[in-house]
């Protein structure tokens, strides 16, 4: 069984309670009987882009395990390349990857926008995409990103989404994903895009109440609600099984 545990949004600023609510998560994970077999932080690493705090993610993430992490839209390219062990062409904006772990392939896309929250893939990106997609993979490929493409029917997160998604469904159809993985809405949920599971991680700092919920005391997120995270369990001959954990002590 191949586990991943994917994490998504802890939006780390430099405060205790920020770091706190990741560092909860973290030990959950260093807790487990068997370690996981890779960590994947589906962006907004950062609260304000800012050196200190990915050398903040950095320190916190130092696990034992392969971390994979990529931007969303809180992320700025620059620190986050010198800061993070991202490996990715060329320099500055978009801070696209390809990953290997053990027999799984993880395609990590740069949906993030400077300077805006919604989510946007340039056609050059969309041929860079095209390319990987066409090698050949023996085992499980997943495709991760910041911004999901579908709508959650929240009148103010629904702004923020990736624009523009038929093109890239169109790259995305007929490839043998296993699955989509993606962050930005602070909540867990299930669903499908371009003919494949796609799979959206809780949210570390906060959680953002649909709008028939009981609102949030501050507005649009709930930064009291527990930390979360997914867990996607892997079989040979299996189909993808994702378990949803909120964290409730440290």
């Amino acid at each position: 069984m191949f586990v991943i545990a994917h994490l998504s949004d802890p939006h780390l600023d430099g405060t205790v309670v920020a770091r706190d609510r990741l560092r909860s998560v973290v030990n959950y994970l260093r807790a487990f009987s068997r370690p996981v077999d890779v960590v994947l932080v589906t962006g907004d690493l950062a609260d304000h882009g800012l050196p200190a705090e990915y050398a903040d993610v950095a320190a916190e993430l130092a696990l034992d395990v392969p971390v994979l992490m990529l931007p969303g839209n809180h992320d700025v390219s620059a620190p986050l390349r010198a800061g993070l062990p991202v490996e990715s062409p060329g320099e500055g904006h978009p801070v696209h990857q390809v990953q290997d772990v053990g027999t799984a392939r993880f395609v990590l896309l740069d949906t993030s926008v400077p300077g805006e929250d919604h989510g946007l893939l340039s056609a050059e990106s969309l041929e860079w995409l095209a390319g990987v997609l066409a090698e050949p993979v023996d085992g499980p490929l997943f495709v991760a990103f910041h911004h999901p493409p579908n709508k959650l029917q929240h009148p103010v997160l629904d702004q923020w989404i990736l624009q523009d998604a038929e093109p890239f469904a169109a790259v995305l159809r007929g490839k043998p994903i296993t699955a989509i993985l993606t962050g930005h809405v602070h909540n867990g949920v299930s669903t499908t895009f371009a003919g494949h599971p796609l799979l959206v991680a809780p949210g570390i700092r906060s959680t953002a109440p649909l709008p028939f919920e009981p609102a949030a005391a501050n507005g649009l997120v709930d930064v009291e609600a527990p930390p979360g995270l997914a867990l996607h369990l892997v079989a040979d001959g299996q189909p993808l099984v994702t378990v949803y954990r909120a964290i409730t002590s440290s």
